[in-house]
């Protein structure tokens, strides 16, 4: 066989296309293999480019090719199957693959490093740290870093100080330079598990089978949709297969949407597995996540525990592949290389013949919809585990009645009797600040941001509005810019407007709000929710962060305060996600041994979808979405793709979009339909004009056969002026 002397080399660029080098000099073409890294010039700089394939003969002119300068891996850095599955993405999501495959790397080995053992930082408290210990009651965060740090005399690593105290990071450092604290550089070893794990209690009979199916799949691909009422034990049913998997010297990838529940995650898996786990995500410094990544990689650790992006790590003896919370939207990435860590890891569980475990209260209509084609099996848990019961759901009609700033009598007086019985209360509204609008109530004007066709938020207490969707912030008018009157108004309610209200009505309980307002500082997330888990008699606040996998014992009131947004959405998935998050935020309550009761405040107790949720529940409810997506051919009954096009200039985006439609049409037949280009729903955002275009096609294959021969066109179609991305199967068409 000769001996390859041309390289197709991926580079991080946007252009869809690899491109073709030389063998390096005085280096044998035989040592690169597709997978490998290798620096090469592209244009005036230098990239760390990943070989695709090799041949031996090319057809472009030898005189203009590039030699590569540098070999940095002499073995691929995937396996097979993991770079089978990275090749698949970058057609099917229809995204340049040396994007994607740059993506699917820890930041060093993106920027060329060796992919060999890591180092951690090892942390020791100094003399001086322990005589400061007693002089911190003002800076409670660094004493407990310096208290946590006393108990353990040989030091802790950083991965296991941000365990114990999420958000550390910016304390570490402080205390170092303040000579409290020594840290030493030392390679990465993965300790050995713990002789013994705690025992977890007895599963329920449903539980029991859930794993008995699972168990009974183990060597062989199948997809459950492990569907379980908040409370029922999925956790415990996840337990049981990883400890089977690691039993039989496999490993187990488990993915969460976000990092605010991996802390809690880390502490039960370590109690409850003899094993060792790695933790995978965006909080972790560069060196950690590479350590992680190649421990799994090389089989040093059993169970990888990550948000989205750790669908990409290499296993060494791929067993079980978990997803919880499959449904939440957190797992499609949203920017650049968009792509649904949920969808690709069904197919590589497809393609390594292993279980994977899909679970949820409130299952994604896509998973349903996959459970009635039989390609995924239902496993339920239709009871709360150990004895509690589900909580009382109740609609509240608030029409014509009496609210104070957006929370009914009815409720206040629930609120007090359940705090009087010094339990927790939480109010949900997935909406922050005071106000979402400031209006002059003499001529109409409203505060609107200058960048974005949004309103600004109004926030008493820092007396600014800023604006949600580019981050623009002002201090707010004393008066009408319009009509220079001061009779401004605050019109609507925020998670802000209802702390402050409540403060002075409830005097004598703590009121604890969570929001992205609340918990920007590092760590403020883990300290609230360590209070609320630690205390009595208090209320609490806040948006979707209080929805997801929290456990909150002592909660025997939800109230909703306003279930109405998804009901009178254009985005289709509106009604979906507005019964996600009810059912999500009402599973806070009652799950201990008292019994627990939301209220959903509503102006439409008559809405059919309303009442098909709290009188039939959810799959109810999903299977008459299920048909009014099909009646509409929306997906899942369809596959979609959306170009979208942004540009400083109002009419740029149309433009190109519309040579955009023309060239899609040229390849499209009666199964493929095409909708717009039309202006954004928000036209205006972060100083730029958006607009879209909708591509629709009964199949996959035949929307995937429109995209792959239409895009090198529209490619080319593009003017400097626009920016334009594409999304396939998206999860927003806004």
């Amino acid at each position: 066989m000769p001996t390859p002397r041309y390289f197709q080399i991926a580079v991080p660029s946007p252009l869809r296309q690899t491109f073709t080098y030389l063998a390096p000099h005085q280096q044998k073409g035989e040592l690169l293999t597709p997978g490998c890294r290798v620096m090469v010039p592209f244009g005036r700089r230098k990239l760390v480019g990943i070989v695709c394939a090799t041949s031996a003969q090319t057809d472009q002119a030898h005189s203009r090719l590039r030699h590569i300068l540098q070999v940095i891996d002499h073995s691929p850095l995937w396996p097979a199957e993991l770079w089978q599955l990275l090749l698949w993405a970058a057609q099917y999501y229809q995204h340049p693959l040396g994007e994607v495959l740059h993506t699917a790397l820890p930041a060093p080995l993106r920027q060329g490093k060796p992919a060999q053992t890591a180092t951690r930082s090892h942390w020791h408290i100094t003399a001086a740290g322990r005589d400061a210990l007693t002089t911190l009651s003002r800076a409670p965060r660094q004493q407990a870093v310096l208290q946590l740090l006393s108990h353990h005399p040989q030091g802790l690593a950083q991965e296991q100080v941000l365990t114990d105290l999420p958000g550390s990071n910016e304390i570490l450092k402080r205390l170092l330079d303040k000579t409290w604290l020594a840290c030493e550089i030392q390679p990465v070893s993965w300790d050995l598990p713990r002789a013994h794990a705690e025992a977890g209690p007895l599963l329920n009979a449903q539980q029991q089978a859930a794993v008995d199916s699972v168990r009974a799949a183990f060597a062989t691909y199948q997809a459950f949709l492990l569907e379980g009422v908040t409370g029922s034990g999925k956790t415990e049913v996840y337990l049981q297969l990883i400890g089977h998997c690691v039993a039989q010297g496999k490993q187990a990838l488990v993915l969460v949407p976000e990092i605010g529940l991996t802390p809690q995650m880390i502490r039960r898996f370590e109690k409850r597995l003899a094993c060792r786990i790695a933790v995978l995500h965006s909080g972790l410094s560069d060196n950690e996540r590479l350590a992680a990544w190649l421990a799994a990689k090389q089989g040093d650790v059993d169970v990888i525990l990550g948000t989205r992006s750790a669908i990409f790590t290499p296993m060494h003896a791929p067993g079980l592949i978990i997803i919880d919370e499959e449904h939440d939207a957190s797992f499609k990435q949203q920017d650049g290389f968009r792509y649904s860590a949920r969808d690709l890891a069904v197919w590589r569980a497809h393609h390594n013949h292993i279980p994977i475990v899909l679970g949820s209260a409130t299952p994604a209509i896509e998973s349903l919809y996959n459970v009635s084609r039989e390609r995924f099996q239902l496993l339920q848990l239709t009871e709360r585990a150990g004895g509690a019961r589900a909580p009382r759901l109740h609609l509240l009609d608030v029409r014509a009645q009496p609210m104070h700033e957006g929370v009914s009598d009815r409720l206040l007086q629930l609120m007090r009797q359940h705090l009087e019985n010094n339990n927790q209360v939480l109010l949900f509204l997935n909406r922050r600040g005071f106000a979402p609008t400031l209006m002059c109530h003499d001529c109409g004007w409203i505060a609107t941001c200058q960048r974005c066709d949004s309103h600004m938020t109004y926030y008493q207490r820092d007396q600014r509005l800023r604006c949600h969707h580019c981050g623009a912030e002002r201090r707010a008018e004393q008066q009408c810019t319009h009509c220079a009157s001061e009779n401004l108004l605050t019109v609507g309610a925020g998670t802000e407007r209802i702390e402050t209200a409540l403060r002075e009505r409830f005097t004598d309980t703590e009121i604890i709000r969570i929001d992205r307002d609340t918990t920007r500082r590092r760590g403020s997330l883990e300290d609230l929710l360590h209070k609320i888990k630690n205390g009595r008699r208090q209320i609490l606040i806040g948006t979707q962060m209080l929805a997801k996998g929290h456990h909150f014992p002592n909660v025997t009131l939800v109230g909703i305060l306003d279930a109405d947004q998804g009901l009178h959405s254009a985005e289709f998935r509106a009604p979906e996600r507005m019964a996600q998050l009810i059912l999500q935020v009402a599973g806070r309550a009652g799950r201990a041994e008292q019994p627990g009761e939301v209220i959903i405040q509503t102006h439409h107790p008559d809405h059919p979808l309303l009442l098909s949720l709290i009188r039939e529940g959810y799959n109810a409810f999903a299977r008459a979405l299920l048909q009014e997506r099909q009646a509409a051919a929306l997906p899942p009954y369809t596959a979609m793709a959306i170009f979208r096009a942004e540009a400083v200039e109002r009419e740029a985006p149309l433009g190109f979009l519309e040579r955009a439609r023309a060239i899609l049409q040229t390849h499209c037949d009666k199964q493929v339909n095409i909708f717009g280009p039309l202006p954004a729903p928000m036209e205006k955002r972060a100083g730029r004009y958006r607009a879209q275009l909708i591509v629709q096609a009964a199949q996959r294959p035949q929307l995937q056969h429109v995209l792959a021969a239409a895009l090198p066109q529209i490619e080319s179609a593009k003017t400097g002026k626009v920016r334009w991305s594409i999304d396939v199967d998206p999860i927003d068409t806004y």
